[in-house]
């Protein structure tokens, strides 16, 4: 897993030239909605990227992460299905019930029953390259996503620019990372991380969270501020020195939310001394992005050699899908 961390940037530049060379169709319809499926590995691109082009984009997103998808649904919806392995099941599902509702269609892979989908009906699909954990393909997913998001008019901002910039940033600050990493994991060994980011920062929580999950194979939860501003912090009641707060920072926060942060980090220090801030680095949104998902990768990696986990294992994921598929 260190390894596909390391070569985060290397990633990036490959997803690059794949998305320069996709194949794509217009739609005949005006798209007015658009929905992205997946899950885990293959879907947190799409919350990435949906709050990243939220103040860009000309019309409402969607993520769906489940079974079934919006009632709203048709032949104005850009359906966007991505399941790395090509056989995730809730996708799948999903998909087939986008073919009947007559969406406009692309598939992001690497193979799989959803590639074989995508050529019986003749939907556009991108090819990213397989055999590796999902988990450790972000780079390829949500490239994609910028790629298609341009190419039916749906954002206009020079991503490509950006996504360069990021892996200029993140080759030079690559061992300052790694050294920040080590020292974030070494205060997380044996606690419980709570992980706090603002509005539309959320998935790179999430993204965190699920790292620390599935590579050190450790709980944690996160919320939002403002939101958790008007319920979780009511909570903060006891003192637990077994919890540590990672808070996810940006110098360019709006002003209102750094006032928030500055209250919640008294209010919460009352209850527990272990309180990290990560700041971003980068000029654009993407590049801030970026740098916290590669930092929050490497820190993971980290607390699971602390913990003496490997990283790559995900044994009861692997039972769970083993016992559905004979049901």
């Amino acid at each position: 897993m260190k390894a596909l961390v390391a070569g985060f940037s290397t990633q990036l530049t490959k997803a690059l030239e794949i998305g320069k060379n996709a194949s794509l169709n217009k739609n005949l319809d005006p798209i007015r909605n658009i929905v992205i499926a997946g899950l885990g590995g293959s879907g947190i691109g799409g919350s990435i990227v949906s709050e990243l082009v939220a103040m860009d984009a000309n019309v409402p997103m969607t993520v769906c992460k489940g079974y079934f998808i919006p009632a709203f649904v048709d032949k104005h919806t850009l359906f966007i299905a991505s399941s790395y392995s090509g056989n995730t099941e809730e996708t799948l599902q999903a998909l087939e019930q986008a073919i009947t509702k007559k969406a406009k269609i692309v598939c992001i892979t690497s193979g799989g029953k959803m590639t074989e989908i995508a050529k019986q009906h003749k939907f556009d699909y991108i090819t990213v390259p397989g055999g590796f954990p999902p988990r450790a393909c972000l780079g390829y997913s949500l490239t994609q996503l910028f790629y298609i998001l341009k190419f039916f008019g749906i954002i206009n901002i020079d991503f490509e620019g950006d996504l360069n910039a990021s892996i200029s940033l993140l080759d030079k600050e690559e061992q300052g990372i790694i050294e920040l990493a080590q020292k974030i994991a070494t205060k997380l060994e044996n606690k419980l991380p709570v992980i706090y980011a603002t509005t539309y920062h959320e998935g790179i929580a999430v993204r965190f969270r699920q790292q620390l999950n599935e590579n050190a194979k450790t709980l944690c939860w996160h919320q939002v501020i403002p939101e958790m501003n008007h319920n979780e912090l009511v909570g903060w009641r006891e003192k637990n020195e077994d919890i540590a707060v990672i808070l996810f920072r940006d110098q360019d926060e709006y002003e209102r939310n750094n006032a928030r942060i500055e209250i919640n980090k008294e209010v919460i220090k009352k209850y527990t001394s272990n309180i990290l801030e990560i700041y971003s680095k980068g000029k654009s949104k993407i590049e801030k992005a970026l740098y916290l998902i590669h930092l929050g990768d490497w820190i993971s990696c980290y607390l699971a050699e602390k913990l003496g986990y490997d990283a790559n294992e995900i044994n009861v994921i692997n039972d769970l899908k083993a016992v559905l598929a004979k049901t």
